[in-house]
């Protein structure tokens, strides 16, 4: 059964901070524009400030819908559901604002020795109504491990903006990526503004992140499997020389 609520109660911003993964909706004014829906994750993304606004910390992607869609119209949505436990849909409707980084707003949300790689805005949201309902459909699913392929490869793009420049004046890192990839979204409508161009610097990264704990591929299964039987056969042939020599 739904029901609506006009802020985020105590009980459910502890289940919120329990979630390991939550989604991003936004759309454009225009009816044939396009609808975006984006899944979000990572350890310490999502933050409440109080019952009424809460923040996200934006890492770079191959699209800027989100932040073109709130530059628009404001209109956000985000949603939570329980994989585990209880079941559970929680949804937060909210107008958005974004704070790219390089400007003073997202450096007082986020301090350079906090900052994720690849971060590239905050994503702070005045909440006004709260829907909570049954989830029931909803799968079990066992959380394993955040993923750090992005973090990793966002690290080594910006470790190469202090390092390489080329003939249009970008160097060869996340700023470039981000002047070629985050300025419009889908619709033509505007992305990001700022980040792109300033002259504020990324603070030192940590790259040694740990690999996905992804299945290997069948490339590798095929190494492993030909390593196995070598020294299976190597064992053997070992063990049958040990045997001849003590019968001698």
């Amino acid at each position: 059964m739904v029901q609506f609520f006009d802020e985020i109660s105590p009980s459910l911003a502890k289940w919120i901070d329990q979630q390991q993964v939550f989604w991003i909706a936004t759309a454009p004014l225009g009816g044939d524009g396009h609808i975006n829906l984006s899944p979000k994750g990572g350890e310490g993304m999502f933050h409440i400030v109080n019952p009424r606004q809460v923040w996200y910390e934006d890492l770079t992607g191959s699209g800027v819908e989100t932040i073109s869609h709130l530059r628009e119209n404001g209109r956000i949505t985000v949603l939570f559901n329980a994989f585990q436990g209880p079941p559970r849909i929680t949804r937060l409707y909210g107008r958005g604002t974004v704070y790219e980084f390089g400007t003073p707003e997202y450096s007082s949300f986020i301090p350079a020795e906090l900052r994720k790689p690849g971060s590239r805005s905050v994503i702070v949201i005045d909440v006004h109504k709260v829907g909570t309902s049954c989830g029931y459909a909803v799968p079990f699913f066992d959380f394993k491990a955040h993923r750090t392929r992005l973090l990793t490869w966002a690290a080594k793009k910006e470790s190469l903006d202090a390092a390489q420049a080329d003939s249009e004046g970008f160097v060869d890192g996340l700023k470039r990526y981000w002047n070629k990839s985050n300025l419009l979204s889908l619709d033509g409508l505007t992305g990001l503004t700022v980040a792109p161009y300033t002259t504020e610097t990324f603070p030192l990264q940590n790259t040694d992140y740990k690999p996905d704990n992804e299945k290997p591929s069948n490339r590798s299964l095929e190494l492993v499997g030909g390593t196995n039987l070598l020294v299976g056969f190597s064992l053997g042939v070992l063990a049958t020389s040990v045997c001849m020599q003590l019968s001698r």
